[in-house]
């Protein structure tokens, strides 16, 4: 394979493959025990969604620097235009791992399309996987299945319907599972959670605030190694409340100290915690506290 590759529709990713036919113009499964040795070294961006089921790693596959963590039974959730690279050769596995390929253009007109954006896991990084007991692969393969069955059959007026009502049931039955993740690694997360207040806390104590501007929610999560919709989805499901949230408290709490100095103006305060604009700052500590910065100040 080239160094770089573009894969744009079903009929491409079936090829690379080695998948013999195209069923459907917009949605393929492949089965990674019957793809033949393909070298498939390289980055390849891709158009597609794609949904794979591993046990077994056939080749080390990449997302940025990092491998993807594929244990026995992952799940790993790409959506259209990430590149992954794969850096070892494809070869066949013993067991039944299948990729879930469908191009954007199948959503068209459906409800499911507006929901994608709230299936956040397509976002994350491919080494947070999603870990699944073998009850749930099986309730997984059941629908996967459902979806085999439908592509065999000619396309009719309902086969659009039937085939995105089963990725909506799959989708569903993934976010439980990653539901059911986060918490079973409470412990985990909450030392994620304790260097997440810390790094905010340096990041306002240190004055980088005043060099670099506010916090992004990339920032903060790049330090962690973790990707920005993986970390804003822990907050929440530690918290209730997102990255941004507990950037915006962290901010009202270190702006409270510095208000209270004498003679601070408000605009040496906001341009202090890294903002570009001073109404802004007023906004968000308003929203926080219910005063402005001026009403606390004068209180005090």
């Amino acid at each position: 394979m080239s160094e770089f590759q573009k894969i744009e529709s079903v009929i491409q990713i079936n090829e690379l493959f080695g998948h013999q036919e195209t069923h459907h113009p917009l949605i393929t499964i492949i089965d990674f025990s019957k793809i033949k040795n393909t070298n498939l070294n390289g980055k390849i961006y891709s158009g597609l969604y794609a949904i794979m089921l591993k046990q077994q790693c056939p080749g080390v596959v990449k997302y940025g620097r990092q491998n993807i963590d594929f244990q026995s039974g992952s799940l790993v959730f790409v959506a259209p235009g990430q590149v992954i690279s794969v850096e070892e050769e494809i070869e066949p596995t013993n067991s039944r791992d299948w990729g879930l390929f469908f191009h954007p253009e199948l959503l068209a007109r459906m409800s499911l399309n507006a929901k994608m954006k709230d299936y956040s896991f397509f976002l994350y990084s491919l080494n947070e996987a999603l870990h699944i007991s073998q009850k749930e692969k099986n309730i997984l393969n059941e629908i996967i299945q459902k979806i085999e069955n439908e592509l065999a059959l000619n396309i009719d007026k309902h086969s659009q319907t039937l085939i995105v009502s089963n990725i909506e049931l799959l989708l569903n039955y993934c976010n439980r599972y990653f539901d059911r993740q986060f918490i079973t690694r409470s412990n985990k997360n909450k030392d994620v959670l304790a260097k997440f207040e810390a790094l905010l806390s340096e990041y306002f104590g240190s004055g980088l605030a005043d060099k670099k501007g506010l916090p992004t929610v990339k920032y903060l999560a790049n330090q962690l190694y973790l990707s920005p919709n993986y970390l804003s989805d822990l907050l929440k499901k530690e918290t209730g409340k997102g990255t941004l949230d507990h950037i915006h408290r962290i901010i009202v709490e270190e702006a409270k100290n510095k208000l209270l100095i004498p003679n601070s103006s408000i605009s040496s305060v906001a341009y202090d915690l890294g903002f570009e604009y001073p109404q802004y700052f007023t906004r968000v500590f308003k929203k926080s506290t219910g005063m402005t910065p001026l009403e606390f100040k004068n209180m005090n």
